[in-house]
């Protein structure tokens, strides 16, 4: 994959190595047409393998859940840390990136237990229906379900039902985004925050950085217009708010939110956008923004050091601590 080469590189030498390698094997459709089981073969979806688990003291079971009116159950995968004093504890409700075409339970099991071990939480990873077999609103449909039903059995799952919070990396960022809007707007349990991980809001890419990392730091904007199509399809209305929260005409009322965004990214601008329209809106909302990174550096952890200083941070936020300020001091 070509890229551009300002001097000096805004990522980090490491962060360098680890793109390019990422880059060198991955399906570009700057090269030529794409389609959703050749992506899914190159990011090893649906491999049945799991990435090495941290170490740590962690319960796990497989489930399926009730998914929305006439839908398929939904696969999920819960991540108890083993009992300890202190009383119940928070439940993360989290979504999968991946473009809402890639990935799953097991392309996200490391994520889930590094945000579990480092939070204290318990966490419930969901694996939603897929495009482009399954178009916008079957996703964010799953994820409102599936946020309920934790909700509901956030007792029964030993966590406290006043600190039931949604998150997500890249699209499953959306997906949370979006849950929050639709909890407010149809009256569902209360959540006590959002997590968003390098988030998608916007399906124009109309931001600065779109353009400045269009390519060359392996997610690339013609990756993510490509999602969107697949995601939105001919006739799918990419201005709802469901799809694009960024274009969500109101944001007041919902939770507090946890923006952690690459420097290195094509979707930075937008995350930056919707952290200050939620301000703007009256919710609470930190944006960390880490210099030298790029989209997905928190599969990283153990190599990059950023990824283990944004999810240490990211669990000391989702346990209730006081964390002061983000790395750039937003």
């Amino acid at each position: 994959m070509s890229r551009p080469t300002p001097s000096p590189d805004p990522l980090s030498p490491t962060a360098r190595r680890l793109v390019d390698a990422m880059s060198a094997d991955f399906p570009d459709p700057a090269r030529g047409p794409l389609d959703a089981g050749t992506l899914r073969r190159a990011s090893g979806t649906g491999s049945g393998g799991r990435r090495p688990a941290p170490a740590g003291h962690l319960e796990t079971a497989d489930r399926r859940i009730p998914g929305p009116p006439g839908a398929p159950p939904l696969p999920v995968r819960l991540y108890r840390p083993r009992a300890e004093a202190g009383g119940p504890r928070p439940l993360l409700v989290f979504f999968h990136g991946g473009g809402w075409v890639l990935c799953d339970l097991d392309t996200h099991d490391g994520l889930c237990r590094e945000l579990a071990l480092r939070s204290g939480a318990s966490v419930v990873s969901v694996d939603y229906r897929r495009a482009p077999e399954d178009r916008f609103p079957a996703a964010v449909e799953d994820a409102y379900a599936a946020t309920q039903w934790a909700c509901d059995q956030a007792a029964a799952l030993g966590a406290d039902p006043a600190r039931v919070a949604v998150g997500g990396d890249s699209s499953g960022g959306a997906l949370a985004a979006a849950v929050t809007l639709m909890t407010r707007d149809r009256g569902g349990h209360p959540l006590a925050s959002q997590l968003l991980l390098y988030p998608a809001l916007d399906h124009r890419l109309a931001g600065r950085s779109a353009r400045d990392y269009a390519t060359g730091f392996f997610h690339t904007t013609a990756h993510m217009r490509w999602y969107w199509e697949q995601y939105l399809g001919p006739d799918g209305d990419g201005c709802h708010p469901y799809a694009s929260p960024g274009l969500a005409p109101d944001l007041t009322g919902l939770p507090p939110a946890l923006l952690v965004l690459p420097e290195c990214d094509p979707l930075r601008d937008e995350g930056r956008a919707y952290g200050r329209a939620l301000r703007q809106a009256g919710v609470p909302a930190r944006i960390d923004e880490y210099r030298g990174t790029f989209h997905g550096f928190l599969a990283a952890v153990g190599t990059l050091p950023a990824a283990d200083t944004a999810l240490d941070a990211a669990g000391s936020w989702l346990s209730g601590a006081r964390c002061g300020p983000g790395p750039t001091g937003q």
